[in-house]
């Protein structure tokens, strides 16, 4: 039977995957989304927060990864949790000195575009740093320049040149969020008191390992 913590474990993985950055519908005109960026993170190819490795661990702290890896990571997953039949492709090979981009595809053969009130066809062709290019009768493209940029500054530009609607989480949903944080909340408590048990004990340690050598440094 699994314990409370595997079972916290699995709640938290859950949650993970269906609330938070990138939790969002599509438009049905939205068919397919690709990123493209080089393997290594030079050149561009990490967001403005990235702190080369090189430097002490403290300010590495937090800024380790680049951002549109963060958002390859992270957002990019519960996309398409939430968006089953969107077709993601993810390309790691691109030149180094290339820049990183998101290509964003629209059908253009539907006329329906209530899901979200977004209207591709009606969508500025250049916003905001965006390039787009038509690719054929029934398809157009637009695509997302990344170099720069947070992963939250990418996802919000995902949004407007989508029209995708966030998802926001349920009575429910915020009950076990909830849960989840009082239950990291008493964790870390329990860490931080029993390293302080641990410090004390070390320290007791060395006192009487220091006391019993004094003694035996003692003439008789």
């Amino acid at each position: 039977m699994p314990t409370i913590g595997q079972r916290m474990f699995k709640l938290k993985q859950l949650l993970g995957i269906r609330l938070g950055p990138g939790a969002a519908v599509m438009p049905k005109e939205v068919k397919k989304i690709t990123m493209r960026f080089a393997p290594k993170i030079d050149d561009g190819h990490a967001g403005p927060k990235y702190v080369p490795n090189h430097l002490s661990p403290r300010r590495r702290a937090g800024q380790d990864e680049s951002d549109d890896r963060r958002f390859f990571r992270k957002a990019l997953p519960r996309l398409q949790y939430r968006n089953p039949a969107l077709r993601v492709v993810v390309d790691r090979r691109a030149a180094q000195s290339d820049p990183p981009i998101m290509n964003v595809f629209f059908d253009t053969s539907s006329s329906s575009s209530t899901t979200t009130g977004a209207d591709p066809a009606a969508a500025p062709t250049v916003a905001a740093g965006n390039i787009s290019t038509q690719s054929g009768p029934n398809e157009r493209i637009v695509t997302i320049h990344m170099k720069d940029k947070t992963d939250s500054e990418i996802l919000q530009q995902l949004y407007e040149v989508t029209g995708a609607q966030e998802i926001e989480p349920t009575e429910v949903e915020k009950d076990e969020l909830r849960e989840l944080a009082e239950r990291a909340e008493r964790s870390r408590r329990d860490s931080e008191l029993q390293a302080e048990v641990n410090r004390q004990r070390k320290r007791e340690a060395q006192l009487l390992a220091a006391a019993r050598g004094q003694v035996g440094l003692q003439p008789s």
